[in-house]
């Protein structure tokens, strides 16, 4: 059925200027052979303009459907034959909506037809057009409107999608990052992790904290080489293996040597490494044991002195770097009250004073964890004020990933009683 040439009115200047006046593209999909369309383009009194192509039927539509089009006038009195769909009035728009998914569409019906102009809407199209009732100015804002409802549907549709993905993001993110298994412990934990790479859930850092029957608090931090996806599950796959084997008893160079096998047989390729830092602190809480694997030392603060680095002489190579490599242990003294850091590169890594700067350094991070316990910081405070600071320092954000743990015990009164002076004999 022919559809009248749009008439241009002069007294819609109010409705046509709330929809904006940037150019549109508008297909109309129409079966008039004579074509009705036949100016180019329409002319809001806005002065934005609508450029008009036409084509006869669906197959010639797919062709002229570029990435310039903005809206799409299906005449639903196409012939249903002609869309695969017989005997379905809304045959035409159907594959219009599968051809075009992203644009906005607006169904054209004869007048009265109520019922049909209700179903387009219902089926997807953004509103409906009666064809004895178009004119230029009718035609021009009714697609305005649409895009815009186009492109506010789709807002919404990415706005649920971007808030699923962060649901199923904290679920997945609960299941890979660790529970420190500390119960029974006097022992307090902090911990705080940040992915290099954007919008990604996890790095190549990992980290895991257990306290094995016989009282000893085991912890645990690394960082496999690179920043993707393959690197973040190896990270992973170590920590499990890390937890398993502590909790079966081994530790030091046994347990290190079993990760190096265990990184060997995952990893992609032989240039893929490893590095490793392992704390086993004695029951008592005064001791530990430390080994590391080409990682950074951890840093100390004791009661009343200044934050300092561990030893970190003897120390072995990265896992993955040597094939018979060994892992030293060493024993440190803790004393009674002390907060023990350990860290990934990625915390030292970034810049001092902004881009060009030199490395922050490990040197650099002690005077700057100094400064905050200086303010009184500690425990989960303490590790958020480093990582806030260290972005600050860089100048932006950090490319590399960030794990940061802390484990710190208070004096107990055993402790007390066991540096207090011996008493002077009572005089009877």
């Amino acid at each position: 059925m022919p559809v009248p040439v749009p008439r241009q009115r002069v007294n819609a200047a109010a409705e046509t200027a709330a929809v904006g006046s940037t150019d549109l593209t508008l297909l109309v999909i129409e079966d008039d052979p004579a074509g009705t369309f036949t100016v180019p383009e329409l002319v809001d009194a806005s002065g934005g303009r609508v450029r008009i192509r036409t084509a006869r039927n669906l197959t010639e539509a797919e062709r002229l459907l570029t990435d310039d089009v903005h809206c799409v006038l299906v005449d639903l009195a196409l012939p249903a034959g002609r869309t695969g769909d017989d005997d379905d009035r809304l045959g035409p728009l159907h594959h219009v909506l599968r051809l075009a998914p992203r644009h906005a569409v607006l169904a054209l019906t004869a007048r009265g037809d109520t019922e049909l102009a209700a179903a387009a809407v219902h089926a997807g199209a953004q509103d409906h057009l009666c064809r004895e009732e178009l004119d230029g100015p009718l035609l021009s804002r009714a697609i305005r409107y649409a895009v815009e409802r186009k492109r506010a549907d789709s807002v919404q549709v990415k706005l649920a999608e971007s808030r699923l993905r962060a649901q199923e993001n904290a679920r997945l993110e609960r299941g890979l990052l660790p529970t420190p298994l500390l119960q029974g412990s006097d022992l307090r934990f902090a911990a705080r992790y940040r992915p290099g790479r954007s919008r990604a859930l996890l790095g190549g850092d990992f980290y895991d904290t257990v306290r094995t029957p016989d009282g000893t608090v085991h912890a645990m931090i690394g960082d496999v080489c690179g920043h993707g996806p393959d690197e973040a599950a190896l990270g992973v796959e170590l920590r499990i293996a890390w937890r398993a084997l502590t909790l079966a008893g081994l530790c030091g160079d046994e347990l290190l040597s079993t990760l190096q096998q265990v990184l060997e047989h995952e990893r992609d390729n032989e240039e893929i490494f490893a590095t490793l830092c392992t704390v086993d602190i004695a029951p008592d809480g005064r001791r530990a044991g430390l080994c590391l694997a080409g990682h950074p030392s951890p840093l100390i603060a004791r009661h009343g002195r200044a934050a300092q680095l561990l030893p970190y002489e003897d120390g072995g190579p990265a896992l993955g770097l040597l094939p018979r490599a060994r892992w030293p242990r060493r024993q440190v003294e803790l004393g009674g009250s002390w907060s023990l850091m350990m860290y990934t590169d990625g915390l030292i890594e970034g810049r001092s004073a902004g881009p060009g700067s030199p490395r922050l350094g490990q040197d650099g991070m002690v005077e700057m964890v100094n400064r905050l316990l200086a303010q009184g910081l500690g425990g989960e405070e303490l590790l958020e004020a480093a990582v806030a600071q260290v972005r600050e320092l860089n100048g932006g954000e950090l490319t590399d990933d960030v794990a940061v743990l802390l484990l710190a015990r208070e004096r107990t009164s055993r402790d007390r009683d066991r540096t207090a002076p011996d008493r002077a004999p009572s005089r009877r």
